[in-house]
């Protein structure tokens, strides 16, 4: 195919989904924080005056977790006037905990406890596939439309935070497709934006006047902005700018739909534009190879990239629970790499350490909470996992380890 638009989503900080992947996240830094070697599968859900927070925990930490949940819906936005529905003061905070299975507790314990490498005897803590992606259509190396759907969808929040637009709700989506041509991205075709909003702006409520005034100011404040420092900019006159379009987005948050840890794995990861392996990320624990794996596979896949050995990279890593060494590795370049997919698979294979042991002691994953103030999982449940300029994620920083692998390419 020549010639395709291609869409990608993100959402905001306070979408149903979002927030119960921060309550994940948060529970999961504080358990970190105080004790290391935490294990920790917390899944959270909303409703309407409503959070229950269930799954399994095994640690020393002591955390007041009804606390620690209304502290994040407030930081969100949810309290007062700006409410929506949903009040972190108001809300029932319902805590159902058990501990984790010691099926799987042995299973990540005891790996291969005929080795002498300690690193052989931290199991993965499940099955399952991951998938890792880098590609040099940004400087962060990803996928350009959930990089620009990502940057609307912060500065949305950005301009809630700071009253820029006082109207706004903390609630919101957006959606960017981007035109194709022969793999190359073109124009930005059209860009959706669903933001929650209080009913009268301005003091007006008339529903057509106070879409105007919503499209209008987003135009301004958010997309021009957003957009500023790219290339490929969009226009009014090239770009469809679409905004609310049912005509007004008042009833939102966990008021206007239930929400639920791990369902927005697609905006976590790469936009749809590479495959999945359906696992997700917040409230685990770094021996989770579903977070653990997928954080190595994105460094691999960018290391790659960033080496200059192909345009495009996907990673995939298989695991089978209790087993440190991956059941399989497989790098396909899409037809883009400087040498054959099996070179590239067997560079992979024979330079990075895919143990889940070994990854987690590379990133520092269980100590980086203490490290970041308590914070560190909490930031990367919103606006994505991957290509974050605005934080330092470890697996994202791959300049020496790019080096390396040129340096290696040159030998071949």
């Amino acid at each position: 195919m020549s010639q395709y638009v291609f869409t990608s989503e993100s959402v905001t900080e306070g979408h149903p989904d979002k927030i119960c992947d921060q309550i994940s996240d948060s529970i999961l830094d504080a358990l970190l924080s105080e004790d290391p070697n935490s294990r920790v599968a917390c899944e959270a859900v909303v409703n309407t005056g409503l959070c229950l927070i269930t799954g399994e925990v095994t640690t020393t930490a002591n955390v007041d977790i009804n606390k620690l949940v209304r502290n994040v819906i407030s930081e969100i936005g949810y309290k007062g006037a700006h409410a929506g529905g949903f009040d972190a003061n108001s809300c029932a905070v319902l805590v159902a905990l058990d501990q984790q299975s010691p099926d799987i507790a042995q299973g990540v314990d005891e790996g291969n406890q005929s080795s002498q490498d300690p690193l052989d005897k931290v199991g993965a803590g499940d099955q399952g596939i991951m998938f890792g992606y880098a590609c040099n259509e940004t400087p962060e190396l990803m996928p350009l439309p959930i990089s620009l759907a990502h940057r609307l969808a912060r500065r949305l929040a950005e301009v809630r935070h700071d009253k820029t637009l006082k109207y706004l709700l903390p609630d919101g989506k957006t959606q960017v497709s981007v035109n194709y041509k022969n793999g190359i991205p073109t124009a930005i075709d059209t860009i959706l934006i669903s933001t929650q909003h209080q009913s009268v702006i301005n003091g007006v409520s008339d529903e057509k006047e106070v879409q105007r005034q919503i499209t209008n100011d987003l135009w301004e404040h958010v997309v021009k902005p957003s957009t500023k420092d790219l290339p490929l900019k969009p226009s009014l006159e090239n770009t469809r700018f679409l905004v609310n379009p049912t005509g007004k987005f008042v009833i939102g948050g966990p008021q206007g739909d239930a929400g639920l840890t791990g369902r927005k794995i697609i905006v976590d990861t790469y936009g749809g534009y590479a495959r999945h392996g359906g696992g997700a990320f917040s409230g685990k624990d770094p021996t989770k190879v579903d977070r653990s794996a997928a954080y190595a596979a994105r460094y691999v896949a960018k290391s790659l990239v960033a080496a200059g050995l192909a345009n495009k990279v996907e990673v995939q890593l298989s695991y089978a629970i209790g087993v440190a060494k991956p059941v399989s590795i497989l790098v396909e370049s899409f037809n883009t790499g400087k040498v054959p997919d099996n070179t590239l698979t067997k560079i992979v294979e024979e330079n990075f350490d895919l143990r889940p042991g070994a990854i987690i002691e590379a990133f520092n994953l269980q100590n980086l909470p203490k490290l970041r103030g308590g914070k560190f999982y909490r930031k990367t449940a919103a606006y994505g996992h991957f290509g974050r300029n605005d934080l330092e994620l470890p697996w994202e920083d791959v300049q020496q380890k790019a080096q390396e692998l040129e340096r290696l390419v040159k030998d071949i």
